[in-house]
């Protein structure tokens, strides 16, 4: 960050008193600009055993296959972020479930949060966001065609979960090799 957002002032990077990391300082109103990770929601749409996947009609990864997700929006809790993204990349409503599986990706400032959900109707479609929208049984997943490194981690953990009938909470880390 080259001004400060507050006053327009040019910031510095500089550790401010009493913290312990680099930030953006403003060198005129002494404001502190914080940044943050990026919280990523989204669904693992489920009707019949199968998973509603979408081919991105987006970069990054144009025409890979995905679960529905993307950024959480202010003023929207963690659950209603999955529901719009799911709703926005597959035209289609479902029924919220319990939050499944969290990734970690330090990397690139990102948590990612997955809902269980139930696809209710069969209105799904391809929109501004989706190339196209498919349902696959586990033995069709497109796996050499899926776009992140958490899309076939968390396929895989609910196949095997729907195999017991237990789906609960786990927490992955994402990182690339140095």
């Amino acid at each position: 960050m080259k001004y400060c957002s507050v006053c327009g002032s040019l910031t510095e990077k500089r550790i401010p008193e009493g913290d312990n990391r680099e930030r953006d300082c403003c060198t005129n109103c002494g404001f502190i600009h914080y940044t943050n990770p990026n919280i990523i929601v989204g669904t693992i749409p489920v009707k019949d055993q199968s998973i509603l996947l979408c081919k991105r009609a987006i970069e990054p990864r144009y025409g890979k296959w995905t679960l529905p997700g993307g950024f959480l929006e202010n003023g929207e809790t963690v659950s209603q972020g999955a529901f719009r993204e799911t709703f926005e990349e597959t035209n289609t409503e479902v029924e919220m479930g319990e939050l499944y599986a969290i990734f970690n990706v330090p990397q690139i400032n990102q948590v990612y949060m997955l809902y269980l959900a139930q696809v209710v109707q069969d209105d799904y479609s391809a929109t501004t966001e989706s190339l196209e929208v498919q349902f696959f049984q586990e033995d069709e997943i497109p796996w050499e065609e899926l776009a992140f490194p958490f899309v076939p981690i968390v396929i895989k953990k609910f196949y095997l979960d729907q195999k017991t009938g237990q789906f609960p909470l786990t927490t992955h880390t994402i990182e690339r090799k140095k």
